[in-house]
């Protein structure tokens, strides 16, 4: 607020109300009218309000800034100014805070903070590792090759993932099975399941920990 004060030229400033009135001592100085009015002309005004800004400790012959206008104030310009007044309350700059911000502000910076880039075999490898309190996509059925029964179990377990409250799940077939983890990771799906030869033979499958890369076979009505 300051800024905009110096920038625009005008005030911006709040005032408050003490609870109860105060005594303030003023001790500092003031222009001698007399003196100083046909001295300054038609800046004694300005020169009065600066001359009354200046600590008491200040000595003379002082010079003050006045609109970019040096002007040297004399001893026999001044006078010193000590009274008490009764000070009901005071003018401040606020601190302003800007809590209002768009939902697109809240999504970049959670993508900001969850991107990662690392290297695999000298290439960049990405990964998103979003919450899954907040991922798009819950689970990533994979299908080792789409034959055998492989595919068929595959979108099964598929379909039964969609079939929950609240889960979201993709079936990919498409690639090695490597570059279908690498497209899993890049969107942040927090687990991938694979169903593989051993998956037609006793109905298990292998998921995969997007974060750490750990495998494990568990039992598909286990998912």
């Amino acid at each position: 607020m300051e800024a905009h004060e110096l920038f625009t030229g005008k005030s911006l400033r709040a005032r408050r109300d003490f609870a109860e009135p105060k005594e303030v001592v003023v001790d500092g100085w003031t222009i001698d009218g007399a003196v100083a009015g046909p001295t300054f002309r038609s800046l004694a005004n300005k020169v009065k309000t600066a001359v009354e800004k200046l600590p008491k400790s200040v000595s003379f012959p002082h010079t003050l800034d006045i609109d970019g206008t040096p002007i040297t104030v004399e001893k026999q310009h001044v006078k010193r100014l000590q009274r008490t007044e009764t000070v009901t309350g005071e003018w401040y700059i606020p601190h302003v805070v800007e809590p209002a911000f768009g939902i697109d502000r809240i999504i970049w910076h959670i993508l900001d903070h969850a991107y990662q880039e690392t290297t695999k075999q000298d290439d960049i490898y990405t990964l998103m590792k979003l919450s899954p309190n907040i991922v798009p996509v819950d689970y990533a059925v994979f299908p080792l090759f789409e034959k055998d029964g492989m595919g068929e179990i595959a979108r099964s377990v598929n379909q039964q993932l969609n079939g929950k409250t609240g889960i979201v799940s993709t079936y990919d077939s498409s690639g090695s099975i490597g570059r279908r983890y690498a497209r899993a990771d890049e969107i942040g799906i927090p687990i991938c399941v694979t169903v593989d030869h051993q998956s037609v033979e006793d109905n298990t499958v292998t998921i995969r920990d997007r974060d750490t890369g750990e495998q494990k076979r568990v039992s598909i009505v286990d998912l």
